[in-house]
């Protein structure tokens, strides 16, 4: 996960880096989050968000 997103409060944490573009599966480039994560972010309740920040820590770890 990228450095910005350690220093602040998980309640305000957004994946979101500012460098949409969705490849040919509909994932972030930038957050590596699918079309339909992205859409439920603000719908996603605290332990949803964490449970998804954790995984897309995996993803962008392994490179997906």
């Amino acid at each position: 996960m990228k450095d910005h997103l350690k220093t602040r409060p998980t309640s305000d944490l957004n994946p979101c880096i500012r460098n949409c573009c969705l490849d040919q599966h509909d994932v972030c480039c930038g957050c590596k989050r699918t079309l339909e994560e992205i859409l439920a972010w603000h719908s996603m309740n605290q332990e949803q968000k964490e449970a998804l920040l954790e995984e897309l820590k995996k993803r962008q770890e392994s490179g997906n």
